[in-house]
């Protein structure tokens, strides 16, 4: 893509200003109706880090729908879905060149990606993930991790960009940071796919685990996946400490809540799962931030609190 060499005035900076505080503001407006979790752990981060992790998520979000549902409903078949994802596609890689975008949730996301440093090698991954979910319903070893980067691990080394994007010369290993923050993106995503068992099988026909068929689902499986999903929180809570002093809390408060989630399944039994969505109560959310606020829930390692095919 080139870029226009001419010299003819563009917007006053006072529009141009406003139209990116009205971005900011409609992916705020996403996070706050979608996700409680990261909204209220996106609370903890200054205020120009805190608008860079809602752009992600609200792109992210706004990508996710096409595939997930909403589309659906409007009327949309899959290659009709497909069309307007490749088109969200080519609109976010526009807006990262140039600056702009006439979709506001693009524009705001095209200013992170802008500010902190990234582009291609994490969104065309994301969106190649988005559309398998048009093209496939179950996965096996090979397709389940790279859909699991794409919807998920990329996720997290952008809003890595967004910590870290002001330090300077890093102290920390980077190549450790990196490597955590696509641990705790892919803890998250396998929670989700825990928990929406009955909804991604029964609603939208798809099986994400290899091997897993939620009609033969049993304790030793869920042992397993829980145990799976430890492994990658223990590794993100080694991590922690290496960020930014500004990005620990809430890096650490999103880990404890999806640790609780964790929990709750581990507890929950498996022809229990196949029927009902676990959630961790929002008194329970309020609890944890205020934890993670007084420093009395420090984030450590839990590796043998859950092993396969025994108990919780």
């Amino acid at each position: 893509m080139t870029h226009s060499t001419t010299t003819a005035p563009g917007p006053r900076p006072g529009r141009l200003q406003l139209y990116d505080a009205t971005a900011e503001a409609a992916s705020g407006v996403v996070i706050d109706r979608y996700s409680t979790s990261f909204g209220l752990a996106s609370r903890m981060l200054a205020r120009d880090t805190r608008e860079h992790i809602r752009n992600v998520y609200a792109l992210v979000r706004v990508a996710d729908e096409v595939v997930d549902g909403p589309a659906t409903e409007a009327g949309l078949d899959r290659e009709l879905a497909r069309t307007v994802l490749d088109e969200l596609e080519a609109d976010t890689e526009r807006a990262i060149a140039l600056g702009f975008s006439v979709n506001p949730v693009v524009h705001a996301f095209a200013r992170t990606a802008r500010a902190t440093g990234f582009g291609a090698e994490l969104t065309a991954p994301f969106f190649a993930s988005m559309r398998t979910d048009l093209d496939r319903t179950e996965h096996d070893d090979d397709s389940f991790d790279a859909y699991v980067y794409g919807s998920a691990e990329v996720v997290g080394l952008m809003c890595l960009r967004a910590f870290v994007y002001r330090a300077g010369r890093p102290t920390f290993d980077q190549a450790e940071l990196i490597a955590g923050a696509r641990a705790l993106g892919a803890a998250f995503q396998k929670v989700n796919f825990l928990r929406d068992l009955h909804a991604d099988f029964e609603v939208l026909g798809r099986s994400y685990f290899p091997g897993v068929d939620i009609r033969t689902f049993d304790e030793a499986t869920k042992d397993r996946l829980v145990a799976d999903v430890q492994a990658d929180l223990d590794h993100a809570a080694r991590t922690i400490r290496l960020l930014p002093a500004d990005a620990r809390n809430a890096v650490a408060l999103a880990h404890a809540l999806f640790q609780e989630l964790n929990d709750r399944i581990a507890r929950t039994p498996a022809s229990c799962l196949v029927t009902t969505r676990v959630r961790v109560p929002n008194p329970v959310k309020v609890r944890l931030a205020a934890q993670v606020l007084a420093g009395r829930a420090p984030v450590r390692p839990r590796a043998t609190t859950h092993r396969p095919g025994g108990t919780s």
